[in-house]
C-alpha cells in the first residue's frame, strides 16, 4: 500500500471522527462485556482455586466418608497398621462472623501432622506458640488481612455462629505468609485444633477427612490398595485432583450461559462495525473510483479497508479490555454472591487478570472487525471504476446482496434449528445452534425489511400523506444504510425478548412450585451460609416444644446429607412428612397412590434434574454407599423441584436409620391445626426460647420471598448482560442514522429549497427512524418467540435439567414492538435535530 493512500485514509477519519468513535465505543463496549464476564467468572474461580489448595495444601489423595464423616479411629489405624505417616486429619465446616457478617471457613488441623502438608504454623507472628491451640480451649488463628477487617488483635475474644449456635472464640495469633498468594488463599480461613474444631461444630470423634501424601507409580498405588482394605464401606479414597475437578463442573453451565452472553454483546458490536466500515467506503466511492482510474490496484484497496478495520479493531480492543476490567469489578461480587447461593462458598476480594482473557479479548475484538469488515472491503475492492462513481451501483448490489444474503440466512435458521432438535443433552450445541439462528434472522432481516416496506407504504401513505410515503421509500431506498442498523436492532431487542421470556417463564414456574410447595404454615430452620445449605441441628428438646405448640396439628421434619454414590455424590433429604406436606408434592412421573406406599417401604423419590442427568425412570434403582456396602435403593417418582439443578433425593427418616447412624433435625415444618391462624402460630413459634442456638422461624409468605430473593439475584447478572448488550445494538443504530441522514444531506438540501420547513425535514427523519423501529419490532417477534422457545424448552433442559411453563402473553410483544420504535426514535433523536436545522445553501454546496 502507498503512503498516499494511508494520507487518505487518515483524512477521512480526520473529517468524520465521530465515525471512527462510534465504531471503536461499539466493539469496545462488546469486547469490555465478555471480558467482564470472564474476568469475573475467572476470579471467582481462582479465589475458590486458592482457597481449595490451601485447605488440601500438598495432599495428592484424600480419604472423605459419607454423611457422618469419619471416625477419629480411622486415623489411628491408617497410622498404626498401615504405617501412613504422611497423614494428616481435618475436620471442616463454615462459621458467620456476626458482626460484618462474613462467611469464614474452618480449618480443624493436628499441628503434629501438618508439616508435609500445609506451613501456615510456620508464617505465624514469632510471639505465637503452636502449643496454645492444642493447650488452650477455643484458640484460634486468622491472616492477618482477615483479623484486620474484622477489628481483631491477639488475645481478643469474638463470636461465630456454627449451625445456629454462638460460641465465643479467641484469637491467638496471626498468619502473615510472605507470598502473595499464600495471603490471597487464607483470607477467610479459621485455623483451629481438630478437638476444638470438632466441638465447635458438634462432631465430638468425627473427621471429614484425611489428607494423605503417596509417592508416584507403583509404591503409591500399593499403599492406596493397603489403605483402602481399612476404609469403611461408604468412604473413598480419591487424588485430590478429582474433588477439585467435579467442583469446577458444577458451575459450567453457569459459566456457559454467561459467556454466550457476553459474546451476543460482541456480536451486536459487529453490526456496528459493519456498518461503520460500509459507509466509510460508501462516503469515499467517488476518491476510491478516481484511485482505481488512476492505477490504483484492487489488492490496495482492499488493503486499506482491512488495515483500517485492524487498526479500529486494536484500538477497540485495548478500550475494551480496560473497560473490562472495571466492568469485572463491579460484576465479580454479583457472580460471587451467586455462586455462594447455587453452589459453593467463596470469598473474592480482588479481580483477577488471567493472560488468557487478554488474549481472548484480542482474538474476539481485532477478528470480530476485520471479519465485519471484509464484506466492505471486497465491495470496495471489487467495484468498477465507472460504478463506484454512482451511488445507485451499491443499493442495486445490496438489493442484490440480500436476496443472497437471506438465502444463507434460511439455511442457518434450518441448520440451527435442526440442532436443536437432534438428540442429546450438549449444552454447547444448544447454544449454538441458537447463535446459527440468531446469525441467521439477521441475515434475513433486510430482505425481510423490503418485504415489510412495500406492505407498508400504502398505509403510511394513508395515514402520514406525503411525509409517510417518502419515509418507506426512503427506508427501503437506502438498504445499504438501514438494513444493517434493523437486522442489529431486531436482534438486539429479540434477544432481550427471548430473555425476559425465559427469566419471567422460570419466575412464574418457580412461584407456582413455591405456591404448591410451601403447605406448611410455619418453618423453623438453623441459619445457613448459603441459599442451598442446611448447617447444624435443631435442639432436640426445642423439636419437641414446637411440636408441642397450641394449633400444631403435624410437623414434618427433615435435614440434608450428602452421600457418595458410584459416579459421585448425591444429596439426600431425609425427611418426616405429614401427611398434607405430601399432598404438595408435583409428580411427574409415577402414581402418588403408589409411590407413597413404596416411599414408606424403603423407596425413594428424586427431582426432575436429577432424574435428568442420570436417565432415571419409575422403577430404575439409585445406588447409594451405606456404612454396610453399597445399597440400590427403587425409585417411586419423580418429582418437580427447583431448588439445585443437581438434583436431590428424597428419603423417608425410618429408611435413613435403617442404614445410616443417626442424625439431627435441621429444620422442622409446623402445619396448623383447623380455625388456628397462621400468623399467630407464627408468632408462637417466634416467642419460643431457644438458649443459646439461633433459629430462622418464617412463615410460609417469607420463606417465598427469601426464596424469590436468591431467585432474583441469580438473575442479576443476567439483567445487567441484556442492558449492555442492547447498548451496544443502540449504539450501532444511532450510528447508522447519522451516516443515512448525514449521507442525505444534499437530498434534504433539495427539499429545503423547494419548500419543505425544518418541522417537515423533522417530521420526515422522525417517520423514517420510527418506521426503522417498526420494522425492526415486528421483525424481532418471531425471531424472540423461536429463540424464548429454544431458551425455555432447550437450554435450560441441558443446562439445569429441569422443565418450565413458558409464560407468554400479548402485552410482552406489544412491548417489544413498542421499545423497538422507542429505542430508534431515541437513537435517531439528534441526527433528525441535526438535519432539520441544516441551511440549504451549505447542504447544496457539500458536493
Amino acid at each position: 500500500m502507498t503512503p498516499l493512500l494511508g494520507v487518505a485514509s487518515l483524512r477521512h477519519f480526520q473529517r468524520h471522527p465521530w465515525q471512527a468513535l462510534l465504531a471503536v465505543a461499539g466493539i469496545a463496549l462488546g469486547v469490555a462485556v465478555v471480558v467482564s464476564v470472564d474476568l469475573a467468572l475467572a476470579s471467582a474461580r481462582r479465589a475458590f482455586a486458592l482457597s481449595v489448595d490451601a485447605v488440601a495444601g500438598r495432599a495428592t489423595h484424600q480419604i472423605t466418608g459419607g454423611p457422618a464423616g469419619l471416625s477419629d479411629d480411622l486415623y489411628r489405624r491408617l497410622r498404626v497398621e498401615a504405617g501412613a505417616r504422611a497423614a494428616a486429619p481435618v475436620v471442616e465446616g463454615y462459621l458467620r462472623a456476626p458482626a460484618p457478617g462474613r462467611t469464614l471457613r474452618l480449618l480443624g488441623v493436628d499441628p503434629f501432622a501438618e508439616a508435609p502438608f500445609r506451613t501456615y504454623a510456620s508464617s505465624a507472628t514469632p510471639d505465637f506458640d503452636v502449643g496454645t491451640l492444642l493447650a488452650e480451649p477455643d484458640r484460634v488463628l486468622l491472616a492477618a488481612a482477615t483479623a484486620g477487617a474484622l477489628g481483631l488483635a491477639p488475645g481478643d475474644t469474638f463470636e461465630v455462629r456454627a449451625g445456629g449456635t454462638l460460641r465465643a472464640v479467641v484469637l491467638a495469633g496471626t498468619l502473615q505468609p510472605t507470598d502473595a498468594l499464600a495471603r490471597r488463599a487464607i483470607e477467610d480461613l479459621v485455623i483451629t485444633d481438630i478437638a476444638t474444631a470438632q466441638e465447635i461444630l458438634g462432631a465430638i470423634g468425627r473427621l471429614d477427612r484425611i489428607d494423605l501424601r503417596l509417592p508416584d507409580g507403583a509404591a503409591g498405588d500399593s499403599l492406596a490398595a493397603a489403605f483402602r482394605l481399612l476404609l469403611p464401606a461408604d468412604a473413598a479414597l480419591r487424588p485430590v485432583v478429582a474433588r477439585t475437578t467435579a467442583t469446577a463442573a458444577m458451575t459450567r453451565a453457569f459459566s456457559l450461559n454467561l459467556t454466550a452472553l457476553g459474546l451476543l454483546a460482541l456480536l451486536f458490536g459487529t453490526f456496528l462495525i459493519y456498518n461503520s466500515m460500509t459507509f466509510g467506503v460508501v462516503q469515499r466511492r467517488a476518491l476510491i473510483g478516481l484511485l482505481r482510474a488512476q492505477g490504483v490496484t484492487r489488492g490496495e484497496i482492499l488493503a486499506l479497508i482491512l488495515l483500517e478495520a485492524a487498526v479500529l479493531g486494536g484500538v477497540a480492543t485495548l478500550l475494551g479490555i480496560g473497560l473490562g476490567r472495571l466492568l469485572g469489578g463491579q460484576l465479580v461480587g454479583i457472580v460471587a454472591r451467586t455462586i455462594n447461593d447455587l453452589y459453593f462458598t467463596v470469598t473474592v476480594t480482588d479481580v483477577a487478570f488471567p493472560a488468557t482473557s487478554v488474549a481472548k479479548a484480542i482474538a474476539l475484538g481485532v477478528g470480530a472487525t476485520i471479519g465485519a469488515a471484509i464484506p466492505a472491503a471486497r465491495e470496495a475492492a471489487n467495484a468498477a471504476p465507472r460504478d463506484a462513481l454512482l451511488r445507485s451501483a451499491l443499493e442495486v448490489s445490496t438489493h442484490t446482496t440480500a436476496r443472497k444474503a437471506a438465502l444463507l440466512g434460511t439455511a442457518l435458521l434450518f441448520g440451527g434449528g435442526a440442532a436443536l432438535w437432534l438428540p442429546g443433552r450438549s449444552l454447547a450445541i444448544g447454544l449454538t445452534a441458537i447463535f446459527l439462528a440468531i446469525i441467521g434472522a439477521a441475515l434475513l432481516a433486510p430482505l425481510a425489511t423490503v418485504l415489510v416496506v412495500r406492505a407498508l407504504r400504502g398505509p403510511a401513505g394513508r395515514a402520514f400523506g406525503l411525509t409517510g410515503r417518502m419515509a418507506a421509500n426512503g427506508v427501503a431506498a437506502a438498504l445499504s444504510r438501514t438494513g444493517p442498523a434493523i437486522a442489529a436492532l431486531t436482534v438486539a431487542v429479540a434477544a432481550g425478548a427471548s430473555i425476559a421470556l425465559m427469566i419471567a417463564s422460570f419466575r412464574t414456574s418457580v412461584e407456582r412450585w413455591l405456591d404448591v410447595t410451601l403447605a406448611a404454615d410455619v418453618y423453623v430452620s438453623v441459619p445457613s451460609t448459603g441459599a442451598n445449605r442446611r448447617e447444624g441441628e435443631l435442639d432436640a428438646d426445642l423439636l419437641t416444644r414446637l411440636a408441642g405448640l397450641p394449633g400444631v396439628a403435624g410437623v414434618s421434619t427433615g435435614f440434608n446429607a450428602t452421600v457418595p454414590a458410584p459416579d459421585g455424590e448425591i444429596t439426600v433429604v431425609v425427611t418426616s412428612l405429614y401427611e398434607r406436606h405430601r399432598q404438595a408434592f408435583t409428580f411427574l412421573a409415577g402414581d402418588p397412590a403408589r409411590a407413597w406406599p413404596a416411599f414408606d417401604s424403603g423407596a425413594v423419590i428424586v427431582s426432575e434434574p436429577l432424574a435428568w442427568r442420570r436417565g432415571l425412570d419409575v422403577g430404575d434403582s439409585l445406588g447409594l454407599a451405606t456404612p454396610a456396602g453399597p445399597r440400590a435403593f427403587a425409585v417411586a417418582g419423580i418429582v418437580r423441584d427447583y431448588a439445585t439443578e443437581f438434583g436431590i433425593v428424597f428419603m423417608d427418616r425410618a429408611t435413613w436409620d435403617r442404614h445410616w447412624p443417626a442424625a439431627g433435625v435441621s429444620s422442622v415444618s409446623l402445619f396448623a391445626s383447623p380455625g388456628t391462624d397462621a400468623d399467630a402460630l407464627l408468632e408462637r413459634a417466634r416467642a419460643l426460647d431457644t438458649g443459646d442456638q439461633l433459629v430462622l422461624v418464617q412463615g410460609g409468605a417469607g420463606l417465598r420471598a427469601a426464596t424469590l430473593r436468591v431467585f432474583d439475584r441469580t438473575f442479576a447478572i443476567t439483567a445487567v448482560l441484556r442492558v449492555l448488550a442492547l447498548i451496544v445494538a443502540l449504539i450501532g443504530v444511532f450510528a447508522a442514522l447519522m451516516a443515512l441522514q448525514l449521507e442525505r444531506t444534499r437530498e434534504l438540501g433539495v427539499l429545503r429549497a423547494i419548500g419543505f420547513t425544518p418541522a417537515q425535514i423533522g417530521r420526515l427523519i422522525v417517520s423514517e427512524t420510527g418506521l426503522i423501529g417498526f420494522i425492526a419490532g415486528i421483525l424481532s417477534l418471531p425471531v424472540a418467540a423461536g429463540l424464548g422457545w429454544a431458551m425455555i424448552h432447550i437450554v435450560n433442559r441441558r443446562a439445569f435439567g429441569w422443565t418450565l411453563d413458558a409464560r407468554v402473553d400479548a402485552g410482552t410483544f406489544v412491548e417489544t414492538v413498542a421499545f423497538a420504535v422507542g429505542a430508534a426514535l431515541l437513537a435517531g433523536l439528534y441526527p433528525a435535530l441535526r438535519m432539520a436545522r441544516t441551511r440549504p445553501a451549505a447542504a447544496l454546496r457539500e458536493e
